[in-house]
Protein backbone atom coordinates (compact mmCIF):
# COMPACT_ATOMS: atom_id res chain seq x y z
CA UNK A 1 0.00 0.00 0.00
CA UNK A 2 2.82 2.39 0.86
CA UNK A 3 4.56 1.67 -2.46
CA UNK A 4 1.30 2.24 -4.33
CA UNK A 5 0.80 5.57 -2.56
CA UNK A 6 4.37 6.66 -3.40
CA UNK A 7 3.91 5.75 -7.08
CA UNK A 8 0.59 7.59 -7.16
CA UNK A 9 2.22 10.73 -5.78
CA UNK A 10 5.09 10.46 -8.25
CA UNK A 11 2.62 10.35 -11.13
CA UNK A 12 0.48 13.23 -9.84
CA UNK A 13 -0.06 15.78 -12.60
CA UNK A 14 -0.29 19.54 -12.25
CA UNK A 15 -3.15 20.68 -14.47
CA UNK A 16 -2.59 23.55 -16.94
CA UNK A 17 -5.13 25.58 -14.95
CA UNK A 18 -3.02 25.22 -11.78
CA UNK A 19 0.09 26.32 -13.66
CA UNK A 20 -1.73 29.36 -15.07
CA UNK A 21 -3.10 30.26 -11.63
CA UNK A 22 0.35 30.03 -10.06
CA UNK A 23 1.80 32.33 -12.71
CA UNK A 24 -1.04 34.83 -12.22
CA UNK A 25 -0.51 35.00 -8.46
CA UNK A 26 3.22 35.74 -8.62
CA UNK A 27 4.29 35.91 -12.21
CA UNK A 28 7.02 37.62 -14.15
CA UNK A 29 6.55 40.98 -15.84
CA UNK A 30 5.18 40.81 -19.43
CA UNK A 31 7.58 42.80 -21.59
CA UNK A 32 8.26 40.75 -24.75
CA UNK A 33 6.62 41.24 -28.16
CA UNK A 34 6.89 39.15 -31.34
CA UNK A 35 10.04 40.89 -32.60
CA UNK A 36 11.66 40.54 -29.18
CA UNK A 37 11.01 36.79 -29.39
CA UNK A 38 12.40 36.45 -32.92
CA UNK A 39 15.49 38.45 -31.91
CA UNK A 40 16.01 36.31 -28.80
CA UNK A 41 15.47 33.13 -30.85
CA UNK A 42 17.89 34.10 -33.61
CA UNK A 43 20.24 35.44 -30.94
CA UNK A 44 20.28 32.07 -29.18
CA UNK A 45 20.50 29.87 -32.28
CA UNK A 46 23.02 31.74 -34.43
CA UNK A 47 26.12 31.70 -32.30
CA UNK A 48 28.09 28.75 -31.00
CA UNK A 49 27.07 26.41 -33.84
CA UNK A 50 27.92 28.67 -36.74
CA UNK A 51 31.01 30.25 -35.20
CA UNK A 52 32.57 27.27 -33.40
CA UNK A 53 30.97 23.80 -33.57
CA UNK A 54 30.52 23.94 -37.36
CA UNK A 55 34.27 23.40 -37.79
CA UNK A 56 34.29 20.17 -35.76
CA UNK A 57 31.08 18.92 -37.44
CA UNK A 58 32.62 19.40 -40.89
CA UNK A 59 36.31 18.58 -40.44
CA UNK A 60 36.73 16.09 -37.57
CA UNK A 61 39.01 13.38 -39.06
CA UNK A 62 36.93 10.46 -37.70
CA UNK A 63 33.33 11.67 -37.80
CA UNK A 64 33.29 14.92 -39.83
CA UNK A 65 30.53 15.31 -42.41
CA UNK A 66 32.73 17.27 -44.85
CA UNK A 67 30.79 19.23 -47.49
CA UNK A 68 27.80 17.02 -46.66
CA UNK A 69 27.46 19.17 -43.54
CA UNK A 70 24.76 20.99 -45.53
CA UNK A 71 22.74 17.77 -45.47
CA UNK A 72 23.51 17.32 -41.77
CA UNK A 73 22.09 20.77 -41.07
CA UNK A 74 18.89 20.03 -42.95
CA UNK A 75 18.50 16.73 -41.02
CA UNK A 76 18.99 18.56 -37.72
CA UNK A 77 16.50 21.26 -38.76
CA UNK A 78 13.89 18.64 -39.74
CA UNK A 79 14.32 16.93 -36.37
CA UNK A 80 13.81 20.35 -34.76
CA UNK A 81 10.74 21.42 -36.71
CA UNK A 82 8.57 18.59 -35.36
CA UNK A 83 9.51 19.51 -31.81
CA UNK A 84 9.12 23.23 -32.56
CA UNK A 85 5.48 22.66 -33.55
CA UNK A 86 4.88 20.79 -30.28
CA UNK A 87 6.55 23.57 -28.28
CA UNK A 88 4.32 26.10 -30.07
CA UNK A 89 1.13 24.27 -29.10
CA UNK A 90 2.17 23.95 -25.47
CA UNK A 91 3.51 27.48 -25.09
CA UNK A 92 0.28 29.05 -26.37
CA UNK A 93 -1.86 26.75 -24.23
CA UNK A 94 0.21 27.08 -21.02
CA UNK A 95 2.08 30.41 -21.33
CA UNK A 96 4.03 30.19 -18.08
CA UNK A 97 7.73 29.96 -17.19
CA UNK A 98 9.41 26.56 -17.33
CA UNK A 99 9.06 25.33 -20.91
CA UNK A 100 9.34 21.55 -21.26
CA UNK A 101 9.42 21.14 -17.48
CA UNK A 102 5.96 22.73 -17.09
CA UNK A 103 4.53 20.74 -20.02
CA UNK A 104 5.83 17.48 -18.55
CA UNK A 105 4.28 18.23 -15.15
CA UNK A 106 0.90 18.69 -16.87
CA UNK A 107 1.08 15.33 -18.67
CA UNK A 108 3.56 12.84 -17.17
CA UNK A 109 3.46 13.80 -13.52
CA UNK A 110 5.74 14.99 -10.75
CA UNK A 111 8.65 12.56 -11.08
CA UNK A 112 9.13 12.97 -14.82
CA UNK A 113 8.73 16.74 -14.46
CA UNK A 114 11.64 16.82 -12.02
CA UNK A 115 13.80 14.67 -14.30
CA UNK A 116 13.05 16.87 -17.31
CA UNK A 117 13.80 19.97 -15.26
CA UNK A 118 17.07 18.35 -14.25
CA UNK A 119 17.87 17.48 -17.88
CA UNK A 120 16.95 21.02 -18.98
CA UNK A 121 19.62 22.21 -16.59
CA UNK A 122 22.01 20.01 -18.53
CA UNK A 123 20.83 21.59 -21.78
CA UNK A 124 20.88 25.23 -20.71
CA UNK A 125 23.47 25.43 -17.94
CA UNK A 126 26.00 23.12 -19.62
CA UNK A 127 25.27 24.73 -22.99
CA UNK A 128 25.91 28.05 -21.28
CA UNK A 129 29.32 26.77 -20.17
CA UNK A 130 30.10 25.47 -23.68
CA UNK A 131 29.32 28.83 -25.26
CA UNK A 132 31.39 30.63 -22.63
CA UNK A 133 34.37 28.44 -23.61
CA UNK A 134 33.76 29.20 -27.29
CA UNK A 135 33.55 32.92 -26.47
CA UNK A 136 37.05 32.78 -25.03
CA UNK A 137 38.39 31.05 -28.16
CA UNK A 138 36.99 33.76 -30.42
CA UNK A 139 38.03 36.60 -28.16
CA UNK A 140 41.61 35.35 -28.17
CA UNK A 141 41.47 34.97 -31.97
CA UNK A 142 40.23 38.56 -32.21
CA UNK A 143 42.92 40.19 -30.05
CA UNK A 144 45.68 38.38 -31.96
CA UNK A 145 44.92 40.83 -34.76
CA UNK A 146 46.26 43.58 -32.51
CA UNK A 147 49.53 41.84 -31.63
CA UNK A 148 51.52 44.83 -32.89
CA UNK A 149 49.71 47.18 -30.52
CA UNK A 150 48.84 45.15 -27.42
CA UNK A 151 51.42 43.72 -24.99
CA UNK A 152 52.50 40.12 -25.59
CA UNK A 153 51.22 38.90 -22.20
CA UNK A 154 47.71 40.03 -23.18
CA UNK A 155 47.73 38.68 -26.75
CA UNK A 156 49.31 35.35 -25.88
CA UNK A 157 48.61 34.56 -22.20
CA UNK A 158 49.42 31.19 -20.62
CA UNK A 159 47.00 28.39 -21.57
CA UNK A 160 46.14 27.82 -17.91
CA UNK A 161 44.72 31.36 -17.75
CA UNK A 162 42.29 31.00 -20.70
CA UNK A 163 41.03 27.39 -20.52
CA UNK A 164 39.96 24.56 -18.24
CA UNK A 165 42.60 22.19 -16.82
CA UNK A 166 41.87 19.36 -19.29
CA UNK A 167 42.30 21.63 -22.33
CA UNK A 168 45.40 23.30 -20.88
CA UNK A 169 46.97 19.89 -20.17
CA UNK A 170 46.31 18.74 -23.74
CA UNK A 171 47.81 21.95 -25.11
CA UNK A 172 51.03 21.65 -23.10
CA UNK A 173 51.35 17.94 -23.90
CA UNK A 174 51.08 18.74 -27.63
CA UNK A 175 53.86 21.30 -27.14
CA UNK A 176 56.10 18.60 -25.64
CA UNK A 177 55.81 20.01 -22.12
CA UNK A 178 54.81 18.33 -18.87
CA UNK A 179 51.50 19.94 -17.73
CA UNK A 180 52.20 19.52 -14.01
CA UNK A 181 55.45 21.49 -14.34
CA UNK A 182 53.90 24.38 -16.32
CA UNK A 183 50.50 24.77 -14.68
CA UNK A 184 50.77 26.44 -11.24
CA UNK A 185 49.61 24.58 -8.12
CA UNK A 186 48.17 25.80 -4.83
CA UNK A 187 48.16 23.29 -1.95
CA UNK A 188 48.80 20.54 -4.47
CA UNK A 189 45.82 21.51 -6.66
CA UNK A 190 46.44 22.66 -10.27
CA UNK A 191 45.13 26.15 -11.02
CA UNK A 192 43.64 26.56 -14.50
CA UNK A 193 40.89 29.16 -15.04
CA UNK A 194 39.10 30.49 -18.09
CA UNK A 195 39.42 34.15 -17.13
CA UNK A 196 37.78 35.76 -20.22
CA UNK A 197 34.75 33.47 -19.87
CA UNK A 198 34.44 34.26 -16.17
CA UNK A 199 34.47 38.02 -16.85
CA UNK A 200 31.87 37.66 -19.62
CA UNK A 201 29.54 35.51 -17.48
CA UNK A 202 29.72 38.14 -14.74
CA UNK A 203 28.68 40.89 -17.16
CA UNK A 204 25.82 38.83 -18.64
CA UNK A 205 24.55 38.05 -15.14
CA UNK A 206 24.47 41.76 -14.27
CA UNK A 207 22.52 42.54 -17.46
CA UNK A 208 19.92 39.83 -16.77
CA UNK A 209 19.45 40.98 -13.19
CA UNK A 210 18.52 44.39 -14.55
CA UNK A 211 15.67 43.03 -16.70
CA UNK A 212 14.51 40.92 -19.66
CA UNK A 213 13.48 43.88 -21.83
CA UNK A 214 16.93 45.44 -21.62
CA UNK A 215 18.40 42.01 -22.38
CA UNK A 216 16.26 41.77 -25.53
CA UNK A 217 17.48 45.21 -26.66
CA UNK A 218 21.08 44.15 -26.17
CA UNK A 219 20.43 40.88 -28.03
CA UNK A 220 18.87 42.86 -30.90
CA UNK A 221 22.04 44.90 -31.40
CA UNK A 222 24.23 41.80 -31.36
CA UNK A 223 21.92 39.90 -33.73
CA UNK A 224 22.17 42.75 -36.26
CA UNK A 225 25.99 42.73 -35.97
CA UNK A 226 26.42 38.99 -36.43
CA UNK A 227 23.92 38.70 -39.30
CA UNK A 228 25.81 41.47 -41.08
CA UNK A 229 29.10 39.69 -40.52
CA UNK A 230 27.71 36.34 -41.71
CA UNK A 231 26.39 38.03 -44.86
CA UNK A 232 29.86 39.48 -45.43
CA UNK A 233 31.42 36.01 -45.05
CA UNK A 234 28.99 34.41 -47.52
CA UNK A 235 29.24 37.17 -50.14
CA UNK A 236 33.02 37.70 -49.98
CA UNK A 237 33.86 34.03 -49.50
CA UNK A 238 31.84 33.02 -52.56
CA UNK A 239 34.56 34.54 -54.79
CA UNK A 240 37.24 32.22 -53.34
CA UNK A 241 35.35 28.92 -53.44
CA UNK A 242 37.20 25.99 -55.02
CA UNK A 243 34.67 23.39 -56.24
CA UNK A 244 37.28 20.63 -55.82
CA UNK A 245 37.01 21.14 -52.05
CA UNK A 246 33.48 19.70 -52.25
CA UNK A 247 34.97 16.35 -53.29
CA UNK A 248 34.57 13.89 -51.69
CA UNK A 249 31.15 15.18 -50.66
CA UNK A 250 30.78 12.87 -47.64
CA UNK A 251 34.28 11.65 -46.65
CA UNK A 252 32.95 9.57 -43.73
CA UNK A 253 29.79 8.36 -45.47
CA UNK A 254 26.40 8.25 -43.79
CA UNK A 255 28.08 7.90 -40.41
CA UNK A 256 29.71 11.29 -40.85
CA UNK A 257 26.48 12.88 -42.10
CA UNK A 258 24.46 11.68 -39.09
CA UNK A 259 27.21 12.49 -36.59
CA UNK A 260 27.44 15.92 -38.19
CA UNK A 261 23.69 16.32 -37.59
CA UNK A 262 24.17 15.29 -33.95
CA UNK A 263 27.07 17.70 -33.38
CA UNK A 264 25.48 20.65 -35.19
CA UNK A 265 22.24 20.06 -33.26
CA UNK A 266 23.91 22.06 -30.51
CA UNK A 267 23.43 25.08 -32.75
CA UNK A 268 19.63 24.73 -32.74
CA UNK A 269 18.89 24.76 -29.02
CA UNK A 270 17.86 28.42 -28.94
CA UNK A 271 14.28 28.17 -30.20
CA UNK A 272 13.06 26.02 -27.30
CA UNK A 273 14.51 28.58 -24.88
CA UNK A 274 11.76 30.94 -26.05
CA UNK A 275 9.14 28.65 -24.49
CA UNK A 276 10.72 29.22 -21.07
CA UNK A 277 10.02 32.95 -21.46
CA UNK A 278 6.33 32.45 -22.31
CA UNK A 279 5.22 34.07 -19.04
CA UNK A 280 6.96 37.29 -20.06
CA UNK A 281 5.20 37.57 -23.45
CA UNK A 282 2.59 40.25 -24.03
CA UNK A 283 0.57 38.08 -26.44
CA UNK A 284 1.90 34.50 -26.16
CA UNK A 285 -0.97 32.85 -28.08
CA UNK A 286 -0.09 34.74 -31.25
CA UNK A 287 3.56 35.69 -30.88
CA UNK A 288 5.20 32.51 -29.55
CA UNK A 289 4.54 30.25 -32.59
CA UNK A 290 5.84 33.00 -34.89
CA UNK A 291 8.92 33.50 -32.71
CA UNK A 292 9.72 29.79 -32.36
CA UNK A 293 9.15 28.63 -35.94
CA UNK A 294 10.32 31.88 -37.55
CA UNK A 295 13.68 31.91 -35.76
CA UNK A 296 14.23 28.24 -36.65
CA UNK A 297 13.57 28.76 -40.38
CA UNK A 298 15.71 31.91 -40.60
CA UNK A 299 18.69 30.29 -38.95
CA UNK A 300 18.48 27.10 -41.02
CA UNK A 301 18.83 29.09 -44.24
CA UNK A 302 21.80 31.01 -42.77
CA UNK A 303 23.47 27.77 -41.60
CA UNK A 304 23.26 26.06 -44.98
CA UNK A 305 24.74 29.09 -46.76
CA UNK A 306 27.65 29.25 -44.33
CA UNK A 307 28.32 25.51 -44.66
CA UNK A 308 28.30 25.83 -48.46
CA UNK A 309 30.89 28.61 -48.46
CA UNK A 310 33.05 27.25 -45.60
CA UNK A 311 33.51 23.79 -47.13
CA UNK A 312 34.18 25.41 -50.50
CA UNK A 313 36.94 27.57 -49.02
CA UNK A 314 38.68 24.88 -46.97
CA UNK A 315 39.30 21.18 -47.66
CA UNK A 316 37.76 19.06 -44.89
CA UNK A 317 39.22 15.62 -45.68
CA UNK A 318 42.47 13.98 -46.68
CA UNK A 319 44.59 16.69 -45.03
CA UNK A 320 45.88 17.59 -41.60
CA UNK A 321 43.09 19.73 -40.16
CA UNK A 322 44.49 22.96 -38.63
CA UNK A 323 43.39 23.85 -35.11
CA UNK A 324 42.08 27.23 -36.28
CA UNK A 325 39.51 25.54 -38.54
CA UNK A 326 38.13 23.64 -35.55
CA UNK A 327 38.10 26.53 -33.04
CA UNK A 328 37.24 29.59 -35.18
CA UNK A 329 36.35 28.15 -38.61
CA UNK A 330 34.91 31.18 -40.42
CA UNK A 331 37.65 33.61 -39.38
CA UNK A 332 40.35 31.03 -40.14
CA UNK A 333 38.91 30.27 -43.60
CA UNK A 334 38.98 33.94 -44.60
CA UNK A 335 42.51 34.41 -43.27
CA UNK A 336 43.63 31.37 -45.28
CA UNK A 337 42.53 33.05 -48.53
CA UNK A 338 44.25 36.33 -47.63
CA UNK A 339 41.17 38.24 -46.46
CA UNK A 340 42.44 39.21 -43.03
CA UNK A 341 40.18 42.26 -42.81
CA UNK A 342 37.12 40.06 -43.31
CA UNK A 343 38.47 37.63 -40.71
CA UNK A 344 38.78 40.48 -38.24
CA UNK A 345 35.17 41.55 -38.78
CA UNK A 346 34.03 37.94 -38.46
CA UNK A 347 35.78 37.74 -35.12
CA UNK A 348 33.79 40.79 -33.97
CA UNK A 349 30.57 39.20 -35.20
CA UNK A 350 31.37 35.89 -33.55
CA UNK A 351 31.97 37.59 -30.21
CA UNK A 352 28.64 39.43 -30.54
CA UNK A 353 26.89 36.23 -31.57
CA UNK A 354 28.23 34.15 -28.73
CA UNK A 355 27.42 36.91 -26.25
CA UNK A 356 23.76 36.89 -27.32
CA UNK A 357 23.66 33.09 -26.96
CA UNK A 358 25.09 33.36 -23.44
CA UNK A 359 22.40 35.85 -22.55
CA UNK A 360 19.47 33.72 -23.78
CA UNK A 361 20.77 30.44 -22.34
CA UNK A 362 21.29 31.93 -18.89
CA UNK A 363 17.82 33.48 -19.02
CA UNK A 364 16.31 30.11 -20.00
CA UNK A 365 18.09 28.22 -17.22
CA UNK A 366 16.89 30.80 -14.70
CA UNK A 367 13.24 30.55 -15.83
CA UNK A 368 13.22 26.75 -15.60
CA UNK A 369 14.64 26.85 -12.07
CA UNK A 370 12.13 29.56 -11.17
CA UNK A 371 9.26 27.30 -12.23
CA UNK A 372 10.75 24.36 -10.30
CA UNK A 373 11.10 26.42 -7.12
CA UNK A 374 7.45 27.45 -7.48
CA UNK A 375 6.58 23.74 -7.46
CA UNK A 376 8.52 23.07 -4.22
CA UNK A 377 11.39 21.22 -5.93
CA UNK A 378 13.85 23.93 -4.91
CA UNK A 379 14.10 26.24 -1.87
CA UNK A 380 11.66 29.17 -1.83
CA UNK A 381 14.53 31.65 -1.71
CA UNK A 382 14.94 31.11 -5.46
CA UNK A 383 11.52 32.71 -6.03
CA UNK A 384 12.73 36.00 -4.55
CA UNK A 385 12.29 38.90 -6.98
CA UNK A 386 14.46 42.01 -7.16
CA UNK A 387 12.64 44.95 -5.55
CA UNK A 388 13.59 47.39 -8.31
CA UNK A 389 13.94 45.29 -11.48
CA UNK A 390 11.32 42.59 -10.71
CA UNK A 391 13.63 39.80 -11.91
CA UNK A 392 14.56 36.51 -10.15
CA UNK A 393 17.96 37.89 -9.22
CA UNK A 394 18.91 35.17 -6.72
CA UNK A 395 18.49 32.49 -9.37
CA UNK A 396 20.20 34.58 -12.03
CA UNK A 397 23.27 35.05 -9.84
CA UNK A 398 23.23 31.35 -8.87
CA UNK A 399 23.22 30.23 -12.52
CA UNK A 400 26.06 32.66 -13.21
CA UNK A 401 28.13 31.15 -10.40
CA UNK A 402 27.42 27.62 -11.69
CA UNK A 403 28.61 28.74 -15.13
CA UNK A 404 31.83 30.15 -13.68
CA UNK A 405 32.56 26.92 -11.80
CA UNK A 406 31.72 24.86 -14.91
CA UNK A 407 34.31 26.67 -17.05
CA UNK A 408 36.98 25.32 -14.70
CA UNK A 409 36.19 21.69 -15.54
CA UNK A 410 34.45 21.35 -18.95
CA UNK A 411 35.84 22.08 -22.39
CA UNK A 412 33.73 23.13 -25.41
CA UNK A 413 33.34 19.73 -27.11
CA UNK A 414 32.38 17.75 -23.99
CA UNK A 415 29.94 20.45 -22.88
CA UNK A 416 28.37 20.68 -26.36
CA UNK A 417 27.80 16.91 -26.54
CA UNK A 418 26.29 16.88 -23.05
CA UNK A 419 24.04 19.75 -24.04
CA UNK A 420 22.88 17.80 -27.10
CA UNK A 421 21.82 14.82 -24.99
CA UNK A 422 19.75 17.12 -22.81
CA UNK A 423 18.19 18.82 -25.85
CA UNK A 424 17.22 15.55 -27.55
CA UNK A 425 15.66 14.21 -24.36
CA UNK A 426 13.58 17.33 -23.72
CA UNK A 427 12.42 17.43 -27.37
CA UNK A 428 11.31 13.79 -27.20
CA UNK A 429 9.42 14.34 -23.95
CA UNK A 430 7.59 17.39 -25.34
CA UNK A 431 6.46 15.36 -28.37
CA UNK A 432 5.26 12.57 -26.07
CA UNK A 433 3.49 15.10 -23.82
CA UNK A 434 1.53 16.54 -26.76
CA UNK A 435 0.16 13.07 -27.56
CA UNK A 436 -0.80 12.48 -23.92
CA UNK A 437 -2.54 15.84 -23.42
CA UNK A 438 -4.48 15.42 -26.65
CA UNK A 439 -5.79 12.18 -25.14
CA UNK A 440 -6.50 13.20 -21.52
CA UNK A 441 -7.67 16.78 -22.19
CA UNK A 442 -8.97 16.93 -25.78
CA UNK A 443 -11.43 19.78 -25.17
CA UNK A 444 -8.90 22.32 -23.86
CA UNK A 445 -8.58 25.43 -25.99
CA UNK A 446 -5.49 25.31 -28.21
CA UNK A 447 -4.69 28.66 -29.89
CA UNK A 448 -2.10 26.80 -31.97
CA UNK A 449 -2.42 23.11 -32.88
CA UNK A 450 0.26 20.78 -34.23
CA UNK A 451 -0.90 19.80 -37.72
CA UNK A 452 -1.27 16.15 -38.73
CA UNK A 453 -1.23 14.95 -35.12
CA UNK A 454 -0.20 12.27 -34.08
CA UNK A 455 2.18 11.89 -37.04
CA UNK A 456 4.16 15.10 -36.48
CA UNK A 457 4.96 14.37 -32.79
CA UNK A 458 5.76 10.74 -33.66
CA UNK A 459 8.23 11.92 -36.32
CA UNK A 460 9.82 14.21 -33.75
CA UNK A 461 10.27 11.28 -31.36
CA UNK A 462 11.72 9.11 -34.12
CA UNK A 463 14.16 11.74 -35.46
CA UNK A 464 15.47 12.98 -32.11
CA UNK A 465 15.59 9.51 -30.54
CA UNK A 466 17.31 8.06 -33.60
CA UNK A 467 20.05 10.71 -33.67
CA UNK A 468 20.69 10.41 -29.93
CA UNK A 469 20.88 6.60 -29.90
CA UNK A 470 22.95 6.55 -33.09
CA UNK A 471 25.51 8.94 -31.58
CA UNK A 472 25.77 6.79 -28.44
CA UNK A 473 26.24 3.57 -30.42
CA UNK A 474 28.99 4.88 -32.69
CA UNK A 475 30.66 7.12 -30.07
CA UNK A 476 34.39 7.36 -30.77
CA UNK A 477 37.21 9.08 -28.99
CA UNK A 478 37.64 10.33 -25.46
CA UNK A 479 35.24 13.27 -25.80
CA UNK A 480 32.33 11.23 -27.20
CA UNK A 481 32.66 8.43 -24.65
CA UNK A 482 33.09 10.87 -21.74
CA UNK A 483 30.02 12.92 -22.69
CA UNK A 484 27.88 9.75 -23.02
CA UNK A 485 28.94 8.51 -19.59
CA UNK A 486 28.45 11.93 -17.99
CA UNK A 487 24.90 12.11 -19.38
CA UNK A 488 24.02 8.74 -17.84
CA UNK A 489 25.54 9.81 -14.52
CA UNK A 490 23.61 13.11 -14.66
CA UNK A 491 20.26 11.31 -15.11
CA UNK A 492 21.01 8.92 -12.22
CA UNK A 493 21.97 11.88 -10.00
CA UNK A 494 18.68 13.57 -10.87
CA UNK A 495 16.67 10.49 -9.88
CA UNK A 496 18.53 10.22 -6.55
CA UNK A 497 18.01 13.92 -5.73
CA UNK A 498 14.28 13.64 -6.46
CA UNK A 499 13.83 10.57 -4.27
CA UNK A 500 15.82 12.03 -1.37
CA UNK A 501 14.78 15.69 -1.58
CA UNK A 502 12.18 16.66 -4.22
CA UNK A 503 9.61 14.01 -3.28
CA UNK A 504 9.88 14.85 0.44
CA UNK A 505 9.57 18.63 -0.12
CA UNK A 506 6.41 18.17 -2.16
CA UNK A 507 4.81 16.00 0.52
CA UNK A 508 5.68 18.63 3.15
CA UNK A 509 4.07 21.31 0.98
CA UNK A 510 0.95 19.16 0.60
CA UNK A 511 0.65 18.69 4.37
CA UNK A 512 1.13 22.40 4.97
CA UNK A 513 -1.54 23.23 2.40
CA UNK A 514 -3.93 20.74 4.01
CA UNK A 515 -3.37 22.21 7.49
CA UNK A 516 -3.86 25.74 6.16
CA UNK A 517 -7.07 24.74 4.39
CA UNK A 518 -8.42 23.08 7.53
CA UNK A 519 -7.60 26.15 9.63
CA UNK A 520 -9.36 28.46 7.17
CA UNK A 521 -12.41 26.19 7.16
CA UNK A 522 -12.40 26.10 10.98
CA UNK A 523 -12.17 29.91 11.20
CA UNK A 524 -15.05 30.31 8.77
CA UNK A 525 -17.13 27.85 10.76
CA UNK A 526 -16.46 29.72 14.05
CA UNK A 527 -17.32 33.04 12.39
CA UNK A 528 -20.65 31.65 11.19
CA UNK A 529 -21.47 30.33 14.68
CA UNK A 530 -20.75 33.72 16.27
CA UNK A 531 -22.91 35.48 13.71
Amino acid sequence: MILKEILTKMLTRKSPDEALAGAKDGGLEKTLGVWDLIILGVGAIIGSGIFAVVGTAAADPETGAGPALMVSMVIAAIACIFSALCYSEFSTMIPVAGGAYTYTFATLGECMAWLIGWILMLEYAIGFIAVACAWTNHFMQFIKGFSSILPAWFVDPPAWLISDYRSAAHYYTAQGLEPHTVIPHVLGMPISINLPAIIMITLITAILVKGTKDSAKMAGIMVAVKLGVIALFVLSGAFFIKPENWTPFAPNGFEGVFMGAFIIFFAYIGFDALATAAEECKNPQKDLPIGIIGSLLITTVVYVLVALVLTGLQPTSGVVIPEGLLKAPMAYAMSAVGQDWVAGLISIGSIAGLTSVLLVLQMAATRVLYAMSRDNFLPKVFQKMHKKFNTPHVLTITVGLVGIVGTLFLDLNVAASLCNFGTFTSFIIVCVAILILRKIDPDRERPFKVPFCPWMPLMGILCCGGLMIYSMVIAKGETAILSTLLFIVWVIMGAVIYLTYGYRKNREAERLLQVTTEEIAKDEKNTNIIQ
